[in-house]
């Protein structure tokens, strides 16, 4: 049973989020609050698995509970559940430590899943959350020319066929579960596939990965995934957007 703690300062939001997770069953949902300051206390008290957080509530934000929560209580791992998905919202919520960052106009079966793998300590971003990311990534590394000794192209020849088209798609946002489901594979084969490609470029997480999979060319700026065929020449995701 996965300990949730729902933090929204709007109570018909944290009652549809509190309803959804029980519906979906393995959710215990231990505490709900409203602001900042009660999150801090209720986590302290409940200790639970994941606190879905939303930023922007009146006293204490989300940006400086997460902060305190994670600082406390680093075993509870911190799900943003959000309207916005400005910058300074996007990594100051990282920077504080969360875990992943979601917004609140996706599919409620992506918030079940989220809150699943947020429990088992993976990291993840929504997809317009990651475009920023990426994209604000991609502008530095052109911006700054001084520092070719950090290009992947070295590397990235190691990867094989499938470790790439497996990149590809983390690139293009998917969980490890929705690679499975596109290639056909076993989800501990995907996982062993992403833990091999991340070492192989030297990455340290997800969205560095993305990153790469982009400089690479393995995914489009529509975040789409690029097969390269056997000359190196791209051809379209066969899959489709």
């Amino acid at each position: 049973m996965i300990r949730v703690l729902v933090v929204d300062d709007q109570a018909l939001v944290r009652a549809g989020v509190c309803l959804l997770l029980r519906a979906a069953g393995g959710f215990e949902v231990v505490g709900e609050a409203g602001d900042g300051r009660e999150a801090v206390r209720l986590a302290e008290r409940f200790r639970p698995d994941v606190v879905l957080m939303d930023l922007r509530m009146p006293g204490m934000d989300g940006i400086e509970a997460t902060r305190r929560i994670v600082e406390h209580h680093p075993a509870s791992r911190v799900l943003v559940l959000t309207t916005f998905a400005d910058d300074a919202d996007i990594y100051g919520a990282l920077g504080a430590g969360a875990i992943g960052y979601l917004v609140k106009d996706g599919a409620p079966e992506d918030l079940v899943d989220a809150v699943l793998r947020a429990a088992r300590g993976e990291a993840l971003l929504a997809p317009p959350v990651l475009a920023r990311i990426v994209g604000r990534a991609l502008r530095a590394h052109q911006r700054d020319v001084r520092r070719p000794a950090e290009e992947p192209k070295p590397r990235h020849r190691l990867l094989t066929a499938r470790e790439r088209e497996v990149l590809a798609l983390v690139g293009a946002g998917l969980s490890n579960a929705e690679i499975a489901g596109r290639l056909h594979l076993g989800i501990t084969t995907v996982k062993t596939h992403v833990s091999a490609a991340m070492e192989k470029l030297q990455l340290r997480n997800r969205v560095q990965a993305a990153v790469v999979a982009h400089r690479l060319g393995l995914v489009d700026d529509n975040f789409h995934p690029v097969v390269q065929q056997p000359d190196g020449h791209p051809e379209p995701d066969p899959y489709g957007p």
